[in-house]
């Protein structure tokens, strides 16, 4: 890949402000329009929001870390910058797309890392999981559940001990938070072309709220949640810092653990 000219993305935040600095002074912004990649600097919470935002563009992103973890991004350098785009490695991934209904109104909202549910006052939640026309569990008296991607697997997922999956697995994960009915049940992966359908069972006295990655909605009486594989993300990454082979290292200290 033969890079010329970059369009820098730089959260706004108190960590990310000497890195804007010194960008700015050692290259040119270039317009998005005009741009051969978008280099986003931030942390991942800030990558979720700038792929959605610039997909559009079909451009490749180039993520370089200024927040906390930065999973999802490559170390921070301000030195040979188009040199290491140049030789990085390309995943390509989609993201889930959730159809959510809110009594009478329905609302859509996509996720790269994943759709949680949560109960959303001091009672558990009381939800049925469908795949397809089939029930994958019939009634959940948990505090939720997350349907997680490759991608994200590792993220939330894995902090309410669910399984890791390999970013090429066309998997995603199904994963109880604190189930208490059926205490043993933890969850289930299913290909990436099953449609997840999550009823809440007892609107009025459990609420349950939907966030998908960082949107939240609430007071939702259903969601349907499947893979949108017509919308591709393209990121960057530097040859010995791939997506692959964290998610590799996550697993193999899952199980050290």
């Amino acid at each position: 890949m033969i890079i010329k000219k970059i369009h820098f993305v730089i959260d706004s935040t108190q960590k990310a402000r000497p890195f804007k600095k010194i960008i700015y002074k050692k290259y040119k912004n270039y317009p998005l329009l005009k741009s051969d990649v978008i280099v986003v600097l931030g942390g991942d919470g800030f990558m979720l929001q700038t792929l959605k935002k610039y997909q559009k563009y079909n451009k490749p992103f180039y993520g370089m870390n200024s927040g906390t973890f930065g999973f999802l991004m490559n170390k921070f350098k301000s030195r040979n910058i188009k040199k290491y785009i140049s030789k990085s490695k390309i995943v390509t991934i989609s993201p889930l797309e959730a159809k959510i209904r809110i009594k009478n109104k329905f609302r859509t909202a996509f996720a790269i890392n994943d759709v949680s549910l949560f109960r959303q006052s001091r009672q558990t939640a009381s939800i049925q999981i469908q795949n397809g026309k089939k029930n994958l569990i019939k009634k959940l008296i948990s505090d939720g559940v997350i349907i997680s991607t490759p991608a994200g697997s590792t993220a939330y997922n894995l902090s309410v001990h669910g399984p890791i999956l390999s970013i090429n697995s066309k998997k995603i994960a199904i994963t109880p938070i604190s189930p208490f009915r059926p205490r043993r049940w933890k969850g289930k992966v299913l290909s990436s072309s099953a449609a997840i359908k999550v009823i809440n069972l007892n609107t009025k006295k459990r609420p349950i709220s939907l966030v998908a990655d960082n949107l939240e909605f609430r007071n939702i009486n259903s969601a349907t949640i499947k893979t949108n594989n017509y919308i591709k993300f393209k990121l960057l990454y530097d040859k010995n810092n791939s997506l692959s082979k964290k998610i590799k290292l996550e697993q193999i200290r899952k199980q050290t653990l």
